[in-house]
């Protein structure tokens, strides 16, 4: 059993950065990888980052890339979310999910294991 926590959120003028952070406790040992999902209100989970834990590669969606960077702090299991240049249409809850095994894509169903969520709202 792997828990999630996320941090960071908050609110934002557009242009403005957030960190977000998701810390991992429990058997975290058999974690494939981490991914940062979110959802608007009315709208579907949307996968935006994701990150593979043992060799650091990664996933973006084109709806961050260039904005967003996804980094991990192994010792801390901790996986951030980094985002720059935020848009109004960013404003959403970001939630983090972990996968015990092999995630190829963003896909929801890939994840066995999900945070709680934190609010992100941008302002314009």
């Amino acid at each position: 059993q792997v828990e999630l926590v996320e941090s960071g959120g908050g609110s934002v003028q557009a242009g403005g950065s957030l960190r977000l952070s998701c810390a991992a406790s429990g058997y975290t040992y058999g974690t494939n990888s981490v991914a940062w999902f979110r959802q608007a209100p009315g709208k579907d989970r949307e996968g935006i980052y994701l990150i593979y834990i043992r060799n650091g590669d990664t996933i973006v969606s084109d709806s961050v890339k260039g904005r967003f960077t996804i980094s991990q702090d192994k010792a801390k299991n901790t996986v951030y979310l980094q985002m720059n240049s935020l848009k109004p249409e960013d404003t959403a809850m970001y939630y983090c999910a972990a996968s015990s095994r092999w995630a190829p894509s963003l896909a929801p169903g890939n994840f066995n294991y999900w945070g709680q969520g934190t609010q992100v709202t941008v302002s314009s």
